[in-house]
Formats: structure tokens, C-alpha cells, sequence
């Protein structure tokens, strides 16, 4: 199986038939075969294939999600695409560059590529879900269609790896990635935790959770490492829970 099999595309929310057609015709001609769309446009698979001719095994294999978080529950590394400036401090990285990582990640999973709707981009709710965001060099005309932004990434993964039917072996001490939902469900225990302890009474707290999720995403924790995060949230909870009820807190 080629390494590429592993990374997923993801469609947040397309418009446009005519669009997934073109992201199709590309994955084809750089061996990609995993695409996930998120709360499409009604489209017919046989215009799909009139515009992507040969393409009928990629067709065939498009899976559909109701929300983002699904279609991304299984990926251990997620890249967002957009051209939007954050104020929080937020990785940033170039095609390119990204091409590299994403297949040193790869063994331990599968690894998406996050693009957003042809008329805004992707939403900060959705930029969040991912662990770096990726610029596509322009000009200060940064308004590219979805497709080619698409095309630019597939061609720099597909010679970013070279014998796309090899194999990348997993290093004998790398730890695993954690899935997204894994990402979640720590952050959510953390969120509950701040909660508890009235973190929020003066913060707001969309803006500390998204600094949070910042700060995670430059340290790249493994999964050993953020289960440990998420156990500190954890037994926050639990402390404060039997504190209420006269335990010993210890």
C-alpha cells in the first residue's frame, strides 16, 4: 500500500460539483484515494466522473460526513489550509515544508490535509481542529480555488515521496500520535477543569481553549503525553468533587 493511501483529503462543506470533480482528477494523478467530504452539495458521481474521466475507483470510495469531527476522528495529524491571519499564535508552515512532515507521521496513522468551503475558507472552528495551519505562497491576491490549492499540496507530498509504493518504517522508540478524537476529548476535560476551578470568571473561554489548543499543537504531544494532560484535568474534577462531598482530598 502507498504511504500516500494514508492521507486523507478533507472537503469542509463544498459547493460546488465541479470542484470535488477537479480535487478527484487530481488525487488520481498523484495516487491519492481517500476523500472525505463534509456536509456536501448534492452532486451526481456520473458528472463527477465526466469531469475526472477514469476515476470511477476514487468515486466510488468518497465517504460523506455530517461534521468535521467526524470525518477526522481517525487522523493523527490534521493540516489545515487557509490564508487567514489568527490573532492567537498558531503554527504556521508552507506546502513544502509540510510535505515532509506529514510523512514522517504517517506511519502511525492516517494523516489529513483540511481545506474549507470556494467562498470563505475555513471557519476558526474549524482551523482549530487541526495542528498547524499551511499558507500557499501568493501574492497579496491570496484567493485561490480550492482545487488548485488542493493541487499544489497533493504535488508536493507526491514528490516529497519519492517511491510512492514504499513503505516509511516507524522508528523503533517513536511513540504513537493521538487521534483526534483523543485531541477532544483531553480538551474538553481540560476546558470542564478550567470550568471548576472559575478560571473563566474574567477570561473568556473560546479565547483561553483556543490559546490552549495553540500551545498543544507547538508542543506536539504523543498520545502517552496528552493522556497525561488530560489525566491532570481529570482529577482536578475528581479533587474538587470530593472536597464537595468531605473527602479527604487526598
Amino acid at each position: 500500500m502507498s504511504v500516500l493511501h494514508r492521507v486523507a483529503i478533507v472537503l469542509n462543506k463544498p459547493q460546488d460539483q465541479v470542484n470535488i470533480a477537479a480535487v478527484v482528477r487530481v488525487m488520481k494523478n498523484f495516487g491519492f484515494v481517500d476523500l472525505r467530504l463534509v456536509d456536501p452539495v448534492p452532486y451526481d458521481p456520473w458528472r463527477i466522473e465526466g469531469v475526472a474521466h477514469g476515476t470511477r475507483d476514487l468515486v466510488e470510495r468518497i465517504r460523506h460526513f455530517a461534521t468535521l469531527d467526524e470525518a477526522l476522528a481517525d487522523c493523527v495529524y490534521v493540516a489545515a489550509f487557509g490564508a487567514k491571519r489568527r490573532a492567537h499564535r498558531w503554527p504556521v508552515t508552507e506546502p513544502r515544508a509540510l510535505a515532509g512532515t506529514l510523512l514522517e507521521k504517517v506511519p502511525d496513522g492516517t494523516v489529513a490535509l483540511l481545506f474549507g468551503q470556494e467562498d470563505h475558507g475555513l471557519p476558526n472552528e474549524a482551523i482549530d481542529r487541526g495542528q498547524v495551519l499551511v499558507r500557499i505562497p501568493t501574492t497579496e491576491h491570496a484567493s485561490l480555488n480550492v482545487a488548485q490549492a488542493v493541487n499544489i499540496a497533493l504535488y508536493e507530498l507526491h514528490v516529497a515521496a519519492g517511491d510512492a509504493t514504499r513503505e516509511v518504517a516507524r522508528h523503533k522508540h517513536h511513540a504513537a500520535l493521538p487521534k483526534h478524537d483523543e485531541w477532544e476529548r483531553a480538551l474538553g476535560d481540560i476546558d470542564r477543569a478550567l470550568a471548576a476551578i472559575a478560571f473563566y470568571r474574567t477570561r473568556n473561554p473560546e479565547h483561553i481553549m483556543r490559546t490552549v489548543r495553540s500551545l498543544l499543537n507547538r508542543a506536539g504531544p504523543d498520545s502517552r503525553e496528552l493522556t497525561l494532560v488530560r489525566a491532570i484535568g481529570i482529577e482536578v474534577l475528581r479533587t474538587i468533587d470530593r472536597v464537595k462531598r468531605g473527602l479527604d482530598p487526598e
